[in-house]
């Protein structure tokens, strides 16, 4: 179930107002799709914050604006180049029975046993580019690596999307891979190596 965000329209675009807006803590944005006539919006700070960490940043969202409801995605996030803080967002509203290709975070499920065994996990994606219809996308796809040894890898042929949704990528592309642990050099503190042994007063080479 898409989680709701309220918006309001704002028809001044004058810096000035822009600014106004920001100070009163809310975040200018726009939204856009197909068959969507462009609209200036903005939304309160806080509660865009909430949405983001109580759904994520690649969930459906309900957009509710002028008394109607858009089914959006968050598309774009502009933050202060200095200050960090958000600046901007863009949502785009989308069609329920078109597929959209979006972004979603790869979440790893267990410890892999190669890990405990002293391996290091090397993961080569954070996220999927995946194409699916708005009502399936996933919070996250979830890999459960409890079962991964020493030199075993996951790529993409190996999740399952249940015909839910497409991945985006090439099947041989590697997620993630079990490193075997770092093999450190051990020296024998007694003794020095041939070459590097300095010659003593009266002694001669070998080759001498």
């Amino acid at each position: 179930m898409a989680v709701v965000l309220e918006a309001k329209e704002r028809t001044d675009r004058r810096h000035s107002t822009t600014r106004r807006i920001r100070l009163q803590g809310n975040i200018p944005g726009i939204l856009y799709g197909k068959n969507v006539e462009n609209k200036m919006i903005f939304v309160n700070g806080s509660d865009f914050q909430k949405t983001i960490r109580e759904a994520g940043r690649h969930s459906l969202i309900t957009l509710k604006l002028n008394d109607e409801d858009y089914s959006v995605l968050l598309r774009d996030i502009q933050r202060d180049p200095l200050r960090g803080n958000i600046i901007h967002v863009d949502f785009q509203a989308v069609d329920m029975s078109t597929e959209v290709d979006i972004d979603v975070d790869i979440r790893f499920i267990g410890e892999a046993a190669g890990e405990k065994a002293g391996g290091v996990l090397q993961q080569n994606l954070h996220q999927l580019s995946i194409r699916v219809l708005p009502a399936n996308i996933p919070a996250s796809i979830d890999i459960d690596i409890s079962n991964l040894q020493i030199g075993d890898t996951i790529t993409v042929a190996d999740i399952k999307t249940d015909g839910k949704y497409k991945i985006n990528h090439e099947p041989s592309e590697v997620i993630a891979t079990i490193l075997p642990p770092q093999q450190e050099e051990e020296m024998d503190s007694g003794e020095q190596q041939e070459s590097g042994r300095p010659v003593a007063e009266g002694e001669t080479t070998s080759d001498a």
